[in-house]
């Protein structure tokens, strides 16, 4: 009897029952491409009507399970105000020791797309902005959404595994969240001293609140940090910033039995090596040429037999700019690169978009049959 998806993907992660996966799981990532067309009204005639689920089981692909909690939070002694002003979206929070503002845009095709907006103005514009922030992380509280997750968790079954988002490391956060990447460089010259304390103060909160809550859950598998990248992330603020963080943070999960990955949708070409030094069990969403530099074959030599790469699949390939023959060859390149198949999930980089073709995504289940399975 063949293995459901949840156990492949808890074999492939060295976290099931001893087993080993009998083949290749084929996990992409469809919510893009449902959400533009059931909002559009555009959804092939063989699912109208359906829900994503019940479309990925019908396509024969397993479920990918991104939406469970196993906490809340709440920023205590904090009011937060929402405006708007046509596609702009402005959330001022007010605290004891002075306020910060963000703002995220939208646009008509995000809209389109169910796509999130993006946030353009970030919540540290000043000096004088470090200490209010500071005031919100030291503040923030985390509340257990186990009960939740055991009920999200059973209605994905054996279709799946939940991978619990549980926020980003924090120099990353600092960069993409709270400064945004060109200040955030800026303000590490200019004000070395505040951005180190509020590093560590991150750090820290986490390492009381967040890990604890995470490593106590009833989940297995942990999603932290996100979009790491050779131009944002270089490899020696990587290696300064981030992987001493991230080395604790899986050393201590994986005390508690647990794993953890990183969403690497983003050129690492340049950081794979200390990807690799991070201990993290599972780089995801991994991206390759052609819409980076480095090939799958390159990444998985470079992250090595006991790290799972999950991904593979360039979405640019679904695409109808690409040939049958190009796309036939490709595919050929990615199970070749991968034999003999172990420590690796199939998965698209990063998401089927609107235009990509159905068929495509068909044709990979049809050759992950034929060329996943182990002897």
């Amino acid at each position: 009897m063949s293995m459901t998806e949840r156990e492949l993907q808890l074999a492939t992660l060295n976290a099931g029952d001893g087993r080993k996966a009998d083949r290749i799981p084929w996990m992409p990532r469809l919510e893009i491409w449902y959400t533009a067309h059931y909002l559009a009204g555009t959804l092939p005639e063989e699912f109208k009507g359906m829900r994503l689920g019940d479309i990925q089981k019908a396509v024969g692909v397993g479920k990918t399970a991104r939406t469970g909690h196993v906490f809340t939070t709440r920023i205590k002694g904090v009011e937060v105000h929402e405006r708007r002003d046509g596609l702009r979206t402005y959330y001022d929070y007010v605290t004891p020791v002075g306020s910060v503002s963000s703002m995220y845009q939208r646009t008509p095709e995000l809209d389109d797309a169910g796509i999130a907006p993006l946030e353009v103005e970030h919540f540290i514009k000043t000096a004088d902005d470090f200490d209010t922030v500071m005031y919100m992380v030291e503040n923030t509280e985390y509340f257990p959404a186990y009960e939740q997750f055991i009920d999200f968790d059973e209605s994905v079954g054996d279709d799946g595994l939940p991978m619990v988002p549980i926020g980003d490391v924090p120099f990353h956060h600092f960069l993409e969240v709270y400064s945004g990447y060109a200040k955030g460089y800026l303000d590490l010259f200019d004000y070395p001293d505040k951005v180190e304390r509020l590093l560590e103060t991150m750090w820290q909160v986490n390492k009381e609140k967040l890990w604890p809550m995470a490593a106590n859950s009833p989940a297995t598998l942990f999603l932290h940090g996100a979009h790491f990248a050779s131009e944002t992330t270089p490899a020696n603020y990587l290696e300064e910033f981030m992987l001493p963080y991230m080395q604790e943070f899986a050393d201590y999960m994986h005390g508690f039995g647990k794993k953890v990955a990183h969403h690497a949708d983003n050129d690492t070409t340049s950081i794979i090596d200390l990807l690799r030094q991070s201990r993290y069990d599972m780089h995801e969403c991994f991206v390759t040429s052609p819409m980076v530099p480095m090939t799958l074959a390159e990444g998985r030599k470079a992250l090595g037999d006991d790290i799972v790469i999950f991904g593979g699949i360039p979405s640019v390939i679904l695409e109808e700019a690409v040939s049958d023959e190009q796309f036939e060859i490709y595919l050929d390149e990615i199970f070749d690169a991968v034999k003999p198949g172990d420590n690796f999930i199939l998965g698209i980089a990063d998401n089927m978009m609107p235009s990509s073709m159905l068929s495509r995504v068909k044709r990979i289940g049809e050759m992950a049959k034929e060329q996943g399975s182990y002897p």
